[in-house]
């Protein structure tokens, strides 16, 4: 454990906790630094399949850790933007980790906390958690996390938890998208075990090129350039290794060589 974060690989599994909980998992600089850090390192291990986000205490993140924006304050404006741009760098890393990333919350997620669980692949929620965009109560814009939680919650969502700074519970956070499951906190464990389970199932690369694939054609222009591009991605897939041994396995009625 250093500087707020634990990391623990357990087989195919990497589990990221973040452990300040005497200031409610708050993101400082070196629990940034870390996390982006560990994101961009299990994205290219080979024996990592799947990244579990979690964190230690009654919070899951508050958000920016106040200490570190008061500091800001009064830094030169070259240091805001350097700090500023280690946000956004680990959003887009979380974001992009070329694994499955669930996260699992219990407790509140505020501000950041919400842009950290936005950038996750899939959101397990107790329910008892609560969610807020706290910024503009701060005389803040939660422009740095917008990427992620606008592509979860919606514009129009947005408008209204951006601009209201409500807290909302993991029911509406569900309704929202920004969460996809809803358990009683005595069985947040449990749903985590299994939906990893469920990942372990799905073949790496196609995982990894799911993903790229969602980004490309939410972001793409609908026409026959994007026809013809998913099509040359459909193809090549086809004939590739996972997809012969996906195959085999089926018609052979075992596991594939991914399965554990």
């Amino acid at each position: 454990m250093e500087n707020g974060l634990l990391v623990r690989v357990e087989g195919a599994v990497a589990t990221l906790t973040l452990t300040r909980p005497q200031v409610h998992n708050a993101l400082d600089e070196a629990l940034v630094v870390n996390l982006t850090q560990a994101f961009q390192k299990l994205g290219v291990a080979e024996a990592v399949r799947v990244v579990v986000l979690e964190a230690e205490g009654k919070t899951f993140c508050a958000g920016l850790d106040v200490a570190w924006v008061r500091r800001s304050i009064a830094a030169p404006r070259e240091d805001n933007q350097r700090d500023a741009m280690m946000i956004a760098v680990l959003m887009d890393s979380i974001d992009r980790c070329s694994k499955p990333v669930i996260a699992c919350v219990n407790g509140a997620a505020l501000g950041g906390g919400v842009g950290l669980l936005a950038a996750c692949d899939i959101v397990l929620a107790s329910e008892d958690s609560s969610f807020a965009l706290t910024e503009v109560r701060l005389g803040l814009e939660p422009t740095i996390i917008g990427p992620q939680v606008v592509a979860a919650m919606g514009a129009r969502a947005s408008r209204r938890y951006w601009l209201s700074a409500e807290r909302f519970d993991a029911r509406e956070a569900f309704r929202l998208g920004l969460v996809h499951a809803v358990v009683a906190a005595d069985k947040l464990a449990e749903a985590r075990d299994r939906m990893v389970e469920n990942c372990l199932k799905g073949a790496p690369k196609a995982q990894a090129g799911s993903k790229e694939a969602i980004r490309l054609v939410s972001e793409a222009e609908h026409g026959p350039d994007l026809m013809r591009l998913i099509a040359h991605r459909f193809a090549e897939q086809r004939i590739g290794d996972e997809c012969a041994e996906g195959m085999a396995a089926f018609l052979e009625k075992r596991k594939p060589g991914w399965g554990l």
